[in-house]
């Protein structure tokens, strides 16, 4: 019963894409999103917030390692050395996004939210977040459980990308 409240709140509470917003409205700048594994859950979420047409600058669903490589200029040899789920490829994904958009900010996902596309080293329920600015980029690794369903780990992964943002416009991450 508590697992099932804590998700409940996970799923409804806005508190991170709020403050994100806040902080970019207030400090004048500009964000963009790249998503594979949360297929635009991410921008959803960020974009649910009033106010987020003045921020928002462009977001990519970029499923397909093509469009990885045409959108974002994810290299072509970093895909077939690390695969489209890896530090590496995240990010590229976010330097891409932040080269082809200008933007002060930008965040980028890619993983595995199954139930099939895992394997040993790359389990259902791994994420890769990456999070940059024009100075920094920083990548991290995240999972969840695999027992959950697929749209559940999604929703997941995107709220703790959420959360991440959060903290790295604050300069706690």
């Amino acid at each position: 019963m508590f697992e099932n409240l804590k998700l409940i709140n996970l799923l409804f509470n806005k508190k991170n894409e709020e403050e994100a917003g806040r902080f970019l409205i207030d400090n004048k700048k500009t964000l963009s999103i790249a998503e594979s594994c949360t297929g635009g859950l991410l921008s959803s979420l960020i974009t649910d917030v009033s106010g987020s047409s003045s921020y928002t600058i462009c977001n990519f669903v970029t499923y397909a390692n093509e469009a990885k490589t045409k959108y974002l200029n994810v290299k072509k040899e970093t895909l077939e050395k690390y695969g489209a789920v890896s530090i590496q490829t995240a990010q590229e994904m976010v330097q891409g996004l932040i080269e082809s958009t200008n933007s002060d900010y930008a965040i980028a996902t890619t993983g595995i939210a199954g139930p099939t596309g895992g394997s040993k080293d790359k389990p259902v329920g791994l994420v890769y977040i990456a999070l940059g600015s024009k100075d920094a980029i920083k990548v991290h690794k995240y999972n969840v459980n695999s027992k959950y369903p697929r749209i559940l780990i999604k929703y997941m992964f995107a709220k703790h990308a959420a959360k991440l943002l959060t903290e790295f416009l604050k300069g706690e991450n």
